[in-house]
């Protein structure tokens, strides 16, 4: 889709410089970039290159893209990493607090607080944090990793990551609280917890003691096929705080025609996916091996009388 793009890969190359070459001057430019070949032998030749671990060079930055992703990847791990643990923590306290006091004032409060926040796009609620905290407070910065000459700071990065994480968590947050909290609630109508109750157990203890236990492999399967959703809102935090990680790298390689770039930050993004999903039915299958006997019994057509 990028090389239906009206960019020129030149322009990224070159830069202002692309403006003043004659007509055989582009084409002999295109030739050594590799671009006068139809994009299926493009392709075929990048793979080839692939398999052995060459993934050729950024247009924009003239070096190894490689060497480009390794300097911002860090940023994203970082941003993503800590959004990803805190949207699940949170998600399980507020899924576990809303069952507990199910229809209850705290739990509808919550319920439509939630809803209308998670209906805020990521970034709409960018803008307005910026425009009220680093803007009208002046308390925060309102973009960047990190302050000029103060990439080491620790202080200075956190005071960088508070918008911009607060964002990735919480337009993420309630959809997976909201999930947590109806799950929870379809255990507690399960017949073993009546059993508990006649035992005189309240409705937390049952909930925190049985329940939870219960939907842990459901709870780590769904943090697994969550990693694209979340993966994508910080890509897209990342643009609108001028973070420098892997999203505003994919903007930039898809803006300047940087194909080469663009194409293994998409194999990157897809294989930690697939990564994480393999991980989360591998952890649940351990926690529950139920699963896998589930899914390897198949009932044939007049079996089920027997």
């Amino acid at each position: 889709m990028s090389r239906l793009a009206p960019t020129d890969p030149l322009q990224s190359y070159y830069g202002d410089r692309t403006e003043k070459m004659s007509v055989q001057e582009k084409e002999e430019a295109r030739e050594k970039l590799g671009l006068n070949d139809s994009i299926p032998t493009q392709y075929v030749r990048w793979i080839k290159s692939a398999l052995q671990g060459d993934f050729g060079i950024s247009y924009k930055y003239k070096q190894d893209v490689t060497e480009v992703i390794s300097k911002r990847a860090m940023n994203t791990v970082i941003l993503g990493g800590l959004g990803f643990v805190l949207t699940f923590l949170g998600a399980l306290l507020l899924g576990v607090i809303c069952a507990v006091f199910e229809d209850r004032l705290f739990d509808k409060l919550l319920c439509r607080f939630g809803t209308l926040l998670s209906c805020i796009p990521e970034f709409w609620l960018s803008l307005i944090l910026i425009f009220v905290f680093a803007v009208m407070l002046k308390i925060l910065p309102s973009g960047g990793a990190y302050s000029i000459r103060h990439e080491k700071d620790v202080t200075d990065r956190i005071e960088h990551l508070i918008l911009p994480l607060t964002v990735v968590v919480f337009s993420h947050l309630w959809y997976y609280a909201y999930l947590i909290r109806n799950r929870i609630l379809e255990e507690f109508r399960e017949d073993y917890v009546r059993l508990a109750k006649a035992k005189g157990l309240g409705k937390g203890k049952i909930i925190i003691s049985h329940c939870l236990r219960n939907i842990m492999p459901t709870y780590i399967s769904l943090m697994a096929i969550s990693v694209s959703h979340i993966l994508g809102g910080t890509y897209i935090v990342e643009m609108v705080f001028s973070y420098p990680g892997l999203g505003t790298l994919s903007y930039e390689s898809a803006r300047y025609s940087d194909y080469n770039l663009l194409m293994l930050l998409c194999l990157m993004s897809g294989a930690v996916v697939m990564l994480c999903s393999s991980l989360g039915r591998f952890v649940s299958e351990k926690l529950d091996p139920r699963i896998i006997s589930d899914r390897n019994t198949t009932v044939l057509p007049g079996e089920v009388g027997e």
